[in-house]
């Protein structure tokens, strides 16, 4: 009796044996549950953290491309403006660079893909700007050689037109001085208050009027038309003798204002016609050689001279 009570009491032990168990199992599940949402949560966050650096990289290489893309353009403008060509799709597709680049911090990768195809509109425009810009290159190298035959020509017309001037100004200047009147035969005598004649040398007590004559010769060349023909009549220190009271006066030759002794107004009608000029002094001649010039239309005619004693 006594062993059968001792044993009985042990029986149940196999049951807690098995409850350790199942809750061993179940935790361990647990944790392999967990450590599967842990390793899917990080290759889910790699996988996103992977395609966010994708997205990145491909809208800066994108970004980078449009700025490029904006100085080619610059350089575009610059040179088609040169050319004389059409810049305005040139600053349409430049300002519309720089606002896309102004605002384009982050973007998807739809926008990006948006971008793209903005990108390679632009590099289609810029190869369209290089035809245009070749053709406006050889318009302009065209042009530049018809400029150049024609200043060429214009150069060539102007020198013909100076050589003609030159050639017809020498003519005219040929046929100004060949034109001109020359006096012969110039004789100078004093003439005393009663009216006779002395040749020169004369003493300052015979000479009452001064008489100058002179031919006019012959001229072809000269057109018939009126003249003033002028004296002077210079002492040896230079000094015109002259009186404004007995009609002298003044003329330009070589650019210079001069006085002449006397004047005549006549029609030279190329006859070798004869002038006479009687002049008065009104006061004695200082002794010493005269010189008598005779001038018309701001040229020399002839000269001649008087001794008085």
């Amino acid at each position: 009796m006594s062993e059968t009570t001792s044993t009985s009491p042990e029986a149940p032990a196999p049951k807690k044996s098995n409850t350790s168990t199942i809750i061993i199992v179940l935790m361990s599940i647990i944790i392999i549950v967990q450590g599967v949402f842990i390793y899917l949560g990080k290759t889910e966050e790699q996988a996103l953290i992977a395609k966010n650096t994708s997205t990145q990289e491909e809208l800066d290489a994108t970004v980078l491309r449009m700025q490029e893309i904006k100085t080619e353009l610059e350089a575009k403008i610059i040179e088609v403006q040169k050319l004389g060509g059409n810049v305005a799709d040139l600053e349409k597709a430049k300002a519309d660079i720089e606002a896309q680049l102004a605002r384009q911090k982050k973007a998807t990768g739809k926008e990006i893909k948006a971008l793209k195809d903005k990108v390679e509109g632009y590099e289609e425009l810029l190869k369209l700007k290089d035809e245009e810009i070749d053709k406006l290159k050889n318009v302009n190298k065209q042009l530049l050689s018809e400029n150049t035959t024609l200043k060429t020509q214009k150069n060539e017309l102007g020198d013909s037109i100076n050589r003609l001037s030159e050639t017809k100004e020498k003519l005219e200047n040929k046929v100004a001085i060949a034109s001109q009147l020359k006096a012969e035969n110039v004789a100078v005598v004093a003439v005393s208050e009663k009216g006779k004649e002395r040749p020169s040398p004369f003493k300052n007590r015979q000479v009452g009027k001064i008489k100058v004559e002179f031919n006019i010769a012959e001229n072809e060349v000269a057109p018939i038309e009126g003249k003033k023909i002028m004296i002077r009549v210079i002492d040896e220190n230079g000094q015109v003798i002259f009186d404004v009271a007995r009609g002298s006066g003044t003329f330009i030759y070589e650019g210079k204002e001069e006085f002449y002794t006397a004047s005549q107004e006549i029609l030279f009608d190329n006859t070798k016609q004869k002038l006479t000029y009687l002049y008065e002094k009104g006061s004695d001649y200082a002794s010493g050689t005269y010189t008598v010039e005779i001038y018309t239309d701001g040229y020399k005619m002839g000269t001649g001279q008087f001794v008085v004693k």
